[in-house]
């Protein structure tokens, strides 16, 4: 499985970090919990079983839209039994462009629930995953502290194999 993925600056990556950072000292879930090097704060565009390289063409020129700045706000839980804690990203023309264009670029998506096709995807950079409903007054309490926004946060592309 591959993930397309855009990466952020510096800066809102050290502030999403610290973020990450803050769940773990509370002892509470959180991404930072994955060390490996790639594991970085991102926002996922689609997925795709395969890359050929007329897709990666394809995503290459969608990719010359890149950097586009982007708005990192207000926290968001997705999920019905186990939970995601995530920040939600304000979904600008310029990037719901770029994800449309991307969803395009591909030769089809392992998407059965539709969650990335165009208009429905809701852009966000994950801080925690798999809590439970016990968690969540506590993980959003962990965060709220360091709840400030990265406005027009440039992002850069990067595309990623999932194992």
């Amino acid at each position: 499985m591959h993930s397309v993925e855009v990466v952020l600056d510096d800066d809102a990556d050290g502030q999403v970090r610290a973020q990450w950072q803050a769940l773990l000292l509370a002892g509470l879930p959180s991404q930072a919990r994955h060390p490996g090097r790639s594991n970085r704060p991102h926002i996922t565009l689609a997925l795709t079983d395969t890359i050929s390289d007329d897709v990666e063409r394809r995503l290459a020129d969608a990719a010359s839209w890149l950097p586009i700045p982007v708005a990192v706000g207000a926290l968001l839980i997705f999920g019905a039994r186990r939970f995601v804690l995530a920040r939600l990203v304000v979904p600008s023309a310029g990037l719901l462009d770029l994800q449309a264009a991307v969803v395009r670029s591909l030769d089809a998506s392992p998407d059965p629930y539709g969650t990335f096709a165009v208009g429905r995807w809701t852009p966000h950079v994950t801080l925690a995953r798999r809590l439970t409903a016990d968690f969540t007054s506590w993980i959003v309490s962990a965060v709220a502290p360091s709840a400030t926004s990265a406005q027009n946060t440039p992002v850069s592309f990067l595309m990623q194999m999932e194992t």
